[in-house]
């Protein structure tokens, strides 16, 4: 019997009915000699029956156990445990089947494992990062707020559970504003002896088919500060070498005007008044745009024509038009816009481009007007474009770095913004978009 057991099992079922059927045979031809016809066959036939019945219950009933226990692993492996095995050594061709299935349990119990280490991973990175995260349901409220949230806006506690709306009551008023607004953006938090700044971001997604919203609120205060003592640092360099470069040539001309009155030389006396006057009033002109940047007022807003503000600024500096400009009426404030937009035209002529190759264009957009200016110079190279816009940035030996910052500045403050880039064919475009409808 050990020999059929590694057998397969439809060869071993073969074998068992052959010996079945010798036995009864046998059992027949001896009973005949003992009994009429007639019985010896009945008996013959319960024999037989009886010998089928026990093969077909010595090879079935393994198999409904172990079937019983492929069902209860699969039921254990669909509920998430994968602690499960199967032995079995019994019908060789059912081997394979038990090792196919104890190496897939295996398979996922490692699986499972890495899974598990990973999540522990991306939980504590999450729960110590110091950016606070709050992860919200179509419902608003928090299905994760890690420890950096917590204090923030709990005070410590979970927040799971709790609506975002009834955290921010008890919030900063700041922080409560912050996302009343929408999007992202920038607050502060407490008083100017003790004001912390944050940056808050907002974005949707999906998780199991439901729109969820992931919050991420990030402290800038260390990072602002650190910046502003390296703008001011700056700052101190650029004016104090555009004093220097005034202060020297007008010292050094008084002094040469000085001797040429003690002299008698009169007719030199015009020329050097006359550059001290320049250098001076470059100078004035320079501090002049620095307390410009400086002091930006609030818009004061009102309805403009385009064409005719257009028209207004070509009698200002040399540009061509684009296109053909609407027939519209904006409300911005026009004294800012020009000096913007002046500001801009101007660099596009300090950029080595032919004065014709200056142009001006206007359009349409989804979320209001784009004023384009553009130029034939040779562009900027990435490192230039991503410090561009920032205050007192520039490539120019004699550039103060306030063009761009202030024609940004302007922008914002209209709620529009600044965009700068590389034309195809050589050159750069700087986009200002504003927002509003237009009127007729």
């Amino acid at each position: 019997m050990r020999i059929l057991r590694v057998l397969p099992l439809a060869i071993r079922m073969i074998a068992l009915v052959v010996l079945a059927v010798f036995a009864a045979t046998a059992l027949t031809v001896l009973l005949l000699a003992w009994l009429p016809p007639w019985l010896a066959a009945l008996s013959s036939t319960l024999v037989t029956g009886t010998l089928m019945g026990l093969v077909v219950w010595r090879t079935f009933v393994p198999l409904r156990a172990l079937i019983r226990a492929l069902t209860g692993t699969v039921a254990g492996y669909r509920d998430g445990d994968f602690s499960f095995g199967i032995t079995w050594d019994r019908y060789g061709d059912l081997i394979e089947l038990v090792n196919a299935h104890n190496e897939l349990g295996q398979a996922l119990r490692e699986q499972r494992l890495s899974l598990v280490q990973r999540e522990l991973l991306l939980d504590t990175m999450v729960q110590n990062t110091p950016v606070a995260m709050l992860l919200l349901d179509p419902s608003r409220k928090v299905v994760l707020g890690n420890l950096a949230a917590r204090r923030m806006l709990g005070d410590g506690r979970r927040l799971e559970g709790h609506a975002l709306d009834a955290l921010l009551q008890e919030a900063p008023t700041s922080v409560g504003e912050a996302f009343a607004r929408g999007g992202d953006g920038m607050f502060s938090v407490g008083d100017e002896d003790n004001e912390d700044i944050y940056h808050l971001a907002r974005r949707m997604f999906r998780l199991n088919g439901r729109r969820h919203e992931l919050i991420l609120l990030r402290q800038m205060t260390t990072e602002l500060r650190r910046q502003e003592v390296q703008t001011w640092k700056k700052v101190i360099r650029v004016i104090s070498h555009e004093l220097n470069n005034s202060l020297a040539p007008i010292a050094s001309l008084a002094h040469s005007g000085a001797e040429l009155l003690r002299r008698g030389h009169l007719e030199k006396l015009p020329i050097a008044l006359a550059t001290i006057e320049e250098r001076a009033r470059h100078l004035e002109g320079f501090l002049r745009d620095y307390a410009r940047f400086a002091k930006l007022p609030a818009p004061r807003t009102a309805p403009v024509q385009l064409g005719q503000f257009v028209e207004k600024l070509r009698t200002q500096v040399q540009f061509a038009i684009e296109g053909v400009i609407p027939d519209e009426i904006l409300h911005f404030d026009p004294a800012q816009i020009e000096q913007a937009l002046l500001n801009l035209l101007k660099n596009a002529h300090e950029s080595g481009t032919d004065q014709d190759k200056v142009a001006m264009a206007v359009r349409r957009i989804a979320d209001g007007w784009r004023i384009d200016v553009l130029d034939r110079g040779s562009g900027m190279n990435e490192a230039v474009l991503a410090n561009a816009l920032l205050p007192f940035y520039s490539t120019k030996r004699s550039g103060t770095g306030l063009g761009l910052a202030l024609a940004r500045e302007i922008a914002e403050a209209h709620g529009g913004r600044i965009a700068l880039l590389n034309r195809d064919s050589g050159g750069l475009c700087v986009s200002m978009v504003l927002p509003g409808k237009a009127q007729t």
